[in-house]
């Protein structure tokens, strides 16, 4: 009798294990992989492209190897308003910098910035910020940098949100760097920002690994420190500016592949769209417009929105996307939520 209950209970639960392997299978497939997406075009062609590039059985199928998709940072992935955040750090450290260097007190922008001002600052001049950025992206080893930049971002937050800025990430593109990994490609961050400074972060906000980040690169010099350890400075020396044309330049010069999906966010992008949608087969180009000014912010000036001197949006690439069959994201229409924590 024992014995006939125990065959009893195995066959019972046999059973079950199987009724739970065909029902999970199916509810994974009907799982919504894009969650905080709108129904609409933006979200469709997102995943007719994974599917057609990924079906075996397609004639666009895309071999695992050449799964490559690039995304611009700065108003792709978080927010860039009002100001990019590599900024606001290079800003934040002048103060480190003259107590370093007494001598830049009184010299200009560092004088306008030691002030606070926020107006005479917002009217520092592209010179002005490039003489910031050298002094604060230079001269120290590369694990300084790093330290800097990991410290810096445990502590600043934004002055809207009041929450770091590694929050400030849209959750619908998260979605989208899940799947599209999900599915077998490789993702990668195409950004005109510093190279150094996103790869501190990129792999825990983005699950993005530092060598999948392209970014504008300065030199480096090696050496050793007193001890005799080998060391890596940075120097003042512009290796590649990975903005426009230079961001399909940078990803043949890092990446080595043309991308099958390219995202981005401004003019900055174009040629990136440009170089990917070149390449035969289904290719998917996608750029996010800021048209939600109370969820985030809204500005253009395509579309008769605001114009803008960060992460410009114009009538002409707006033009340009229609003719070229990209599709434009619209967050107050596509996104169901912006942040995670709305």
């Amino acid at each position: 009798m024992r014995a006939t209950r125990v065959i009893r209970r195995l066959a019972i639960l046999a059973a079950v294990c199987c009724l739970v392997a065909l029902i999970f299978p199916a509810q994974a497939q009907t799982q919504d992989p894009l969650p905080s997406w709108n129904d609409g075009p933006a979200k469709q062609a997102i995943l007719t492209f994974v599917k057609t590039t990924t079906d075996p059985a397609s004639p666009k199928f895309v071999p695992p190897a050449a799964r490559i998709a690039t995304f611009d940072q700065d108003g792709t992935l978080w927010v860039e308003h009002p100001m990019y955040t590599q900024v606001r750090y290079c800003l934040e450290r002048v103060p480190a910098i003259v107590a370093h260097k007494p001598e830049l007190k009184n010299v200009e922008p560092f004088r306008t910035v030691l002030s606070g001002n926020r107006e005479a600052m917002a009217k520092l001049s592209m010179q002005d910020l490039e003489k910031i950025l050298v002094a604060t992206l230079t001269g120290m080893t590369v694990d300084e940098f790093q330290a800097e930049v990991k410290n810096w971002l445990e502590t600043a937050q934004d002055p809207r949100w009041h929450r770091p800025y590694t929050e400030l990430v849209y959750q619908p593109m998260l979605e989208v760097l899940r799947y599209l990994r999900a599915n077998g490609y490789k993702t990668y961050i195409v950004t005109g920002g510093g190279q150094d400074f996103v790869r501190v972060y990129a792999q825990k906000v983005y699950g993005i690994p530092p060598e999948q980040v392209v970014g504008t690169a300065g030199a480096t010099k090696y050496g050793y420190d007193q001890r005799g350890r080998p060391i890596l400075t940075k120097e003042p020396k512009l290796l590649l500016n990975d903005d426009k044309a230079g961001k399909p330049e940078g990803i043949h010069l890092i990446i080595g592949r043309r991308p099958q999906a390219a995202f981005g966010n401004s003019t900055g992008d174009r040629q990136m769209l440009e170089f990917t949608g070149a390449g035969d087969g289904a290719r998917l180009m996608m750029l996010v417009l800021h048209d939600d000014g109370k969820r985030e912010y809204t500005y253009g000036p395509a579309q008769g929105l605001p114009n803008t001197k960060v992460g410009a949006f114009t009538q002409a690439l707006d033009d340009e996307a229609r003719k070229s069959g990209w599709v434009v994201i619209s967050m107050k229409k596509d996104w169901k939520k912006i942040f995670a924590w709305e």
